[in-house]
């Protein structure tokens, strides 16, 4: 490929993002394509340290404000360092999350400001936009069972995350946001089923990868 192509993964706490990512990878590589895989909040040693506050069940001082702000943080440090480089390089690269996950979370489920939240996600990302993204629609009901194993194996409590320990209306409003935010834009989103099979929601990726890639079966 002359230039790259940045595909970003979305949706609620454990919707299976990181599930597909890891298959998406696979196939990539299976084919020869050159790809990095990388998050948010992370990414890079200051992001790290950034997403480590973030998530931090004992922060449960943070104000709505704060949280905005060091997320703007992780993705301008993320985007310079690690995302605009290896896309300059012709490499795929796929984030687990994106500036979509700050307006979903931090603009409908805190109820900051939404024109606010998307100058901040210009600043942020350099009006940088995925070429691709993907959103696993889930019911939080079915995805937070789901990610409170996922969080006991990365160490944190059996109550899950900061994010995670969130009462149940929040996450619905950020189901709700994510919904939104991709009747708006339905040119970059592909909505996946997140109850449908893996199996499934691959073949339904790859369909789409291949409408922006020439691949070779």
């Amino acid at each position: 490929m002359d230039k790259g192509l940045f595909i970003t993964f979305e949706g609620p706490e454990g919707c299976g993002k990181t599930t597909q990512i890891s298959i998406l990878a696979e196939y990539l590589k299976a084919h020869g394509i050159q790809y990095h895989i990388s998050r948010e909040p992370g990414g890079t040693d200051i992001s790290n340290q950034i997403r480590e506050i973030l998530l931090n069940p004992k922060n449960k001082a943070m104000v709505s404000r704060t949280e905005l702000l060091l997320y703007a943080a992780d993705r301008a440090q993320h985007t310079e360092e690690v995302i605009k480089p290896q896309l300059q390089q012709g490499v795929v690269v796929i984030s687990d999350r994106y500036f979509d996950s700050t307006t979903a979370y931090q603009g409908y489920g805190r109820g900051l400001d939404l024109d606010f939240v998307k100058q901040l996600n210009e600043i942020a990302t350099g009006s940088l936009k995925p070429d691709l993204t993907i959103l696993i629609d889930l019911e939080p009901e079915i995805g937070l069972r789901r990610a409170l194993k996922t969080s006991k194996k990365n160490g944190y409590s059996e109550k899950g995350d900061r994010l995670e320990q969130e009462d149940l209306e929040f996450h619905k409003k950020v189901l709700e946001g994510y919904r939104e935010i991709a009747k708006a834009d339905t040119s970059r989103f592909l909505v996946i089923n997140g109850e449908d099979t893996p199996e499934n929601i691959k073949k339904i990726i790859i369909q789409r990868l291949k409408e922006l890639i020439t691949i070779n079966d």
